[in-house]
């Protein structure tokens, strides 16, 4: 009887795990970095190693060290550059969380369309 709870436990945990990796988190649109400088910031959690040559972010903190520099993130619209989906759905997830409003998102190899 006690293997049948440990299992549901385990299945609750690896679900939780999925859904915060995997599941897109909705409401935020895919858009390209024109944005209105005064009202967004562009945060970039990307990694350091990760070859940036347009330089379209105004911070650049990787998704590994947002939750020690978070308190330099200022409290706007946040516009989010990844690298790929399980580090767009986790950072924005813990952005989020933190209370703070993320406008949009881009990820590298996403052709976003914007609607103009």
């Amino acid at each position: 009887m006690s293997t049948y709870y440990i299992m549901i436990v385990v299945c609750i945990l690896l679900s939780i795990m999925f859904y915060r990796r995997y599941i897109p988190v909705l409401g935020i649109p895919c858009e390209k970095t024109g944005h209105d400088k005064t009202s967004t910031v562009v945060l970039d959690i990307r990694d350091y190693t990760i070859d940036d040559n347009q330089n379209l972010s105004d911070m650049r903190i990787p998704y590994a060290y947002l939750r020690r520099f978070i308190q330099e993130v200022p409290n706007k619209k946040i516009h989010v550059i990844a690298n790929d989906r399980l580090e767009l759905n986790l950072g924005v997830r813990y952005l989020l969380k933190k209370g703070y409003h993320v406008a949009s998102y881009q990820l590298n190899d996403c052709p976003c369309t914007d609607k103009e």
